[in-house]
């Protein structure tokens, strides 16, 4: 309770009456006048009740204790028996703060919330956004329940300010260990055909067993190696790179019993594979109107180094010109199909008819090459269906369509087929979506038998115009007409050329966007998006492997003919696995170098210095024997906790209130102030009466 003045007058004139009260009497003393004691205490009264004096009253609430409650929920802590820790310890925390009615608890679970693509533990972030409206002072201390693998620990110096104990209580076991593998150096980029290296090492992180460790090495789904490496070690590996495009290399090291988790036991690194200029070798078999169609296509490509040959002087043509007086080039045959046949990308035979060029072994070796792997493309004319066609050579054990020497000489628009629709060398060529096609009509097709592989084209009725087929390792294709160069030279609008003949050059040097049957998976940010490729029917549910290991199926929604495609929003952060059928992909999300996964054993070192500065304890919620929670007692101290309680956990509670109201009692206000003026002026009345 306080007195304060509220005055009914300036204090200046409540001095001067109080002057004159004063002299008043001090005269009455000097005089000895009767009454001058009870005149002096009336002036007075006079004076204090002009002054109003006041006893004032503070109601005033004392202000709870905020601890905030920091629980992990990061991917480290995801596993059965620290979910379970930490759940039993947030339970044990509750019914402890229960007890304490002054002290209010905030409790905050802090994770990764799916949109990072570089996970870390980061609770003292999550710790002051839950105290940015409280002051430093109602804070009594921070409680930390974590495996103690915490990306941002401040400095101790940094956090004094905090001035309350920091505690944390450690999931796990204090013997764990964890065994992973990372990729330590790998080029992005390599030329395909050309030996690469990069170097791996395996990581035993805490009491691991020592021993050396197994690692299995596959590229784009084929196992390529099986390793022996001796954890801590860097261990390079050589490796070829197969193909343009995409190239996944996956590590895979072989789990420990014991281990803490097998999510970080393998590892990915994408290659883009970069062809050095393909080889091209394109032969005529005599000049038409469609040879420059093909020599333009091929020659605009940067990427293309193109050898084209075209027959002018068959053997059975004589005219007793001597040989070293012609000015044409003889045709190199062994030196282009025995010598260097192998260090062609894609060969093509451009209205090519058996005429004594090439002896009959040569069309052996090219069925052997495509067989082991490559390609061979062939633009057929009226020749295929004469009696000199290429189908009655050695070749023709790879060719997907034998002829049965008529043609089809009838005005007709190519059309896709139902698996050609669906095919991604012709799915959505441009005007194929309108009947009759938007684009220009052809003229002749060789008519050939019922074709092996897959007619992702037709001419009239429904008979065959563009065949893909593999051959052993190799791939084939027939183009069973010659009036591609109507559309290259815009007869009735012209067509897809361009777009056809690459892809099919494509198709044929195995390029694997445009496989048939294919899984792919790529990412945007948090989002996992899946296509599953087919010429066949709906391929069902893929099924959906996560970092942690639970499983989810993802139902596949048709995009356009052939591609099925799901968008899936992921929340953790690490490699995920994709089957449908026999197929599977593996994509990595988020960053592969994410502190989230670089150690994973749960430790009480980290948080040591931070907890020693500000008076705090770190302990373990069980030990290495242990499967019960233990859970220290709390610990409210008044004032500053200078000591350090290992078997409790200290709290300062504050001394900061609120006030709530203010009550005034005024000692001259109403019948009592009235009263008491009444009284000793009527008592001095009266003194000086008698």
């Amino acid at each position: 309770m306080t007195l304060q003045f509220s005055p009914f007058l300036p204090w200046l004139a409540i001095a001067a009456i109080g002057l004159v009260g004063l002299a008043l009497a001090a005269l009455g003393f000097w005089r000895g006048l009767r009454g001058a004691v009870i005149r002096a205490l009336a002036l007075a009264l006079l004076v204090l009740a002009l002054a109003n004096p006041v006893f004032l009253q503070e109601d005033r609430e004392a202000l709870s204790t905020v601890v905030p409650v920091i629980v992990d929920r990061s991917q480290s802590q995801d596993n059965e028996q620290r979910t379970a820790q930490t759940n039993a310890a947030l339970e044990g925390l509750k019914e402890r703060f229960a007890r304490y009615p002054r002290i209010e608890p905030r409790i905050v679970e802090a994770g990764d919330d799916g949109t990072s693509d570089t996970p870390s533990t980061r609770l003292f972030d999550a710790l002051n956004a839950a105290i940015a409206d409280v002051p430093r002072s109602r804070v009594g201390g921070a409680i930390l329940v974590t495996d103690g693998q915490v990306h941002d620990i401040p400095e101790a110096s940094a956090f004094s300010s905090f001035e309350a104990p920091v505690h944390a209580l450690v999931t796990g076991r204090p013997d764990e260990f964890d065994r992973r593998i990372e990729i330590v150096s790998a080029p992005r980029f390599g030329i395909v055909g050309e030996p690469q290296e990069l170097k791996f090492r395996v990581v035993d992180d805490g009491a691991g067993p020592g021993d050396t460790a197994r690692v299995t090495v596959r590229l784009n789904g084929n196992e390529i190696a099986s390793e022996i490496a001796q954890p801590g070690t860097e261990q390079p590996l050589r490796f070829t790179v197969p193909r343009g495009g995409n190239n996944i290399l996956e590590f895979e090291v072989e789990p420990v019993e014991g281990e803490i988790t097998t999510a970080n036991n393998r590892a990915v690194h994408v290659i883009e594979g970069i062809r050095e200029n393909l080889r091209v070798l394109l032969v005529s078999g005599e000049p038409h109107a469609g040879e420059r169609a093909w020599r333009n296509l091929l020659k605009s490509d940067t990427a293309i180094d193109l050898v084209h040959f075209t027959i002018l002087r068959p053997p059975e043509k004589q005219d007793g010109t001597p040989i070293n007086e012609l000015s044409l080039i003889a045709f190199p045959t062994r030196e282009l199909f025995v010598d260097k046949i192998n260090e062609f990308d894609l060969i093509i035979f451009d209205r090519y008819q058996h005429r004594g060029v090439l002896p009959i072994l040569y069309y052996d070796n090219i069925a052997q090459y495509v067989e082991n792997g490559g390609a061979l493309l062939i633009a057929a004319g009226p020749e295929h269906a004469g009696n000199d066609s290429i189908a009655g050579t050695p070749l023709s054990v790879v060719l997907p369509a034998n002829p049965t020497g008529a043609m089809n000489e009838a005005a007709f628009y190519p059309r896709l087929s139902d698996q050609g629709k669906k095919h991604p060398v012709t799915r959505g060529l441009e005007g194929a979506n309108e009947e009759p096609p938007h684009w220009g009509r052809w003229f002749r097709t060789v008519d050939v038998q019922r074709p092996d592989g897959n007619v992702v084209m037709e001419a009239n009725d429904g008979k065959p115009l563009l065949v893909l087929n593999r051959a052993g390792k190799g791939r084939v294709a027939m183009l069973l007409s010659d009036q591609g160069w109507l559309w290259a030279r815009g007869f009735e609008g012209g067509g897809p050329h361009v777009s056809l003949y690459r892809r099919t050059a494509h198709w044929l040097m195995q390029e694997p966007a445009l496989e048939e049957e294919a899984l792919t998976a790529r990412t945007f940010g948090r989002t996992l998006q899946i296509n599953r490729q087919t010429i066949g029917d709906a391929p069902g549910e893929a099924t959906l492997k996560l970092p942690s290991g639970a499983t989810q199926q993802v139902t596949l929604s048709e995009a356009e003919p052939g591609l099925y495609r799901a968008e899936v929003p992921t929340a953790e952060t690490g490699l995920y696995e994709i089957t449908n059928d026999d197929l599977s992909a593996l994509v990595h999300v988020g960053a592969v170098d994410a502190p989230e996964f670089k150690a994973t054993i749960s430790t009480t070192e980290s948080l040591m210095p931070l907890a020693d500065a500000t008076k705090g304890t770190v302990r373990r919620l069980v030990d290495a024997e242990g499967e019960t929670v233990s859970l220290p007692p709390l610990l409210p101290v008044s004032g500053q906790v200078r000591t350090v309680d290992e078997n409790r956990l200290s709290l300062r509670m504050t001394d900061e209130t609120v006030l709530k109201g203010i009550n005034s009692l005024p000692l001259f206000a109403g019948f009592a102030g009235v009263g008491l003026l009444l009284l000793a002026f009527s008592a001095m009345w009266y003194r000086e009466g008698r």
